[in-house]
């Protein structure tokens, strides 16, 4: 029987070092947002040598079918809006930001 062999990634500033971290990925706390009866869910990850930040949510849906479809599609766009924004920041625009509301929030 083969075995695979991973090789360990160590942990970081701001990982949970807790049952969350394996061996070969490391995840912070989670961050949450709950506004209108939704929630939204956000953990930094980092797997190998690349960080990504995993966003889950929930959205509460109408019981009309049509109306349930409209608030997906919508809940699609704006997620492709979300990606092409957070894809166009580029680490130099980060040093000349000043608004940085998360720096400094409390963690759920």
């Amino acid at each position: 029987m083969a075995r695979f062999r991973r090789v360990e990634t160590p942990h970081t500033d701001w990982c949970t070092r807790d049952h969350r971290c394996g061996v070969n990925e490391h995840r912070s706390a989670d961050i949450i947002a709950d506004a209108a009866g939704g929630r939204a869910i956000i953990t930094r990850v980092r797997a190998a040598d690349v960080d990504y930040a995993e966003i889950r949510i929930r959205v509460p849906l109408s019981r009309s079918e049509s109306a349930a479809r409209e608030q997906l599609g919508t809940a699609l766009h704006l997620c492709r809006e979300l990606l092409t924004a957070v894809a166009a920041i580029m680490p130099s625009a980060l040093a000349r930001r000043t608004d940085r509301w998360a720096i400094g929030r409390q963690a759920a």
